[in-house]
Formats: C-alpha cells, structure tokens, sequence
C-alpha cells in the first residue's frame, strides 16, 4: 500500500518525503526530521527532567518514527502520530528504569484532594511551566502529563507504566500539589 493510496490529505512534498524516508533515502530522512525536530522537541521537554534527556527522547523517537513509519496508516495527521511515537519513546526510557516507577503512597481520597481541573495551568508560560514539570520526580512526571496533556485515564496510565491504578490517582495528586505549590511560592514571590 503507498503512502498517496492512504493518504490523500497530505501535501504533495509530504507525501514524497514519506516515501523516500519508506525507501531508506537518507535526504528524505533529514528533511524529515528538520521539518518536525523544533515541535518533537517541544514534547520531548514535557517528558524529560532536562534538555539532555529530552535530546535522547528525541533521537530515540527518530529511530522509532523511520523504523516503524510503514505502520503510518494515513488515519488521522502524520504530526499526530510523530507524537504518538515521542511519547512512546519516553515511557520506554522510563519503563526500563523500573525503580522510577514505583508507587510512592496508595490513593487514598482521604489524604488526596480530588481536583480535576488543570485551571492553574494555563496562567503561566509555557517555559516556566516546563522547568517546574521537570523538577518533579519522572513517576510523578509521567503520571501528570499523561493525564493532562495526552488526556489519558488513569486505568490506560497504569497499563501504560504497569502501575496500579490507584497509585497513578496518588502520583497525579501529588504532582499537582507540588507544582501548585510551586506556583504559589513564584506568584508571591513575583509581586514582591
């Protein structure tokens, strides 16, 4: 099946740009990553706890993108899918590091508050907001993204870090406690 049978949304340039990257063209495939390395990076930060790690996200999700782009369907955008693949690469790195994932405290509604709208969020820039999701612990990290930014539930969470439930409900919490708090501290600190 070629890429124009599957997808006839894409722009003529894009469309070549697969099919040579399908045929091993390397050209194709650094064209291919100049294209999208600035907006996969972006996400690569969401995940990483620097811009070292993020950089090895992204390299590894490079590998991913032009070893797997045959499984590219055409449903949905490409610039989707890279994402699709970005994330995946990062829980990868996480998974194998098995001791990160750990449940810090069971979920417990009693010691958590149940909140779950992100409105603190969208007060601050978007940097500020990477380097203080950076500070938290990568279970913590993986957790709060997955579930604000992918919109994941927390039953996919789990399968997705082999955790419980229960535990993505805590560390979603937690993560949320802390950067509230964070931002608390910077707010107050700003109008000093």
């Amino acid at each position: 099946m070629s890429i124009p049978e599957i997808n006839q949304h894409l722009a003529d340039g894009h469309q070549l740009l697969i099919k040579g990257c399908l045929a091993g063209d390397r050209a194709s495939q650094g064209k291919l990553y100049e294209s999208y390395c600035r907006k996969m990076m972006g996400i690569c930060m969401w995940y990483a706890k620097n811009r070292e790690e993020a950089e090895e996200i992204l390299q590894d999700g490079f590998m991913r993108v032009f070893k797997y782009l045959n499984t590219f369907t055409g449903e949905g955008s490409f610039e989707g899918w890279m994402r699709k693949t970005m994330v995946s690469a990062a829980l990868s790195k996480y998974r194998n590091k098995s001791t990160h994932l750990r449940p810090v405290l069971e979920f417990s509604t009693d010691y958590h508050d149940i909140y779950e709208e992100p409105t603190f969020i969208t007060q601050y820039d978007e940097r500020e907001l990477v380097k203080l999701i950076q500070t938290l612990s990568p279970a913590y990290r993986l957790v709060f993204n997955l579930y604000v930014f992918e919109g994941l539930k927390h039953r996919e969470i789990a399968a997705s870090l082999n955790i419980s439930e229960s535990t993505s409900k805590s560390n979603l919490a937690d993560a949320r406690k802390i950067l509230q708090a964070a931002l608390t501290v910077k707010k107050k600190t700003a109008t000093i």
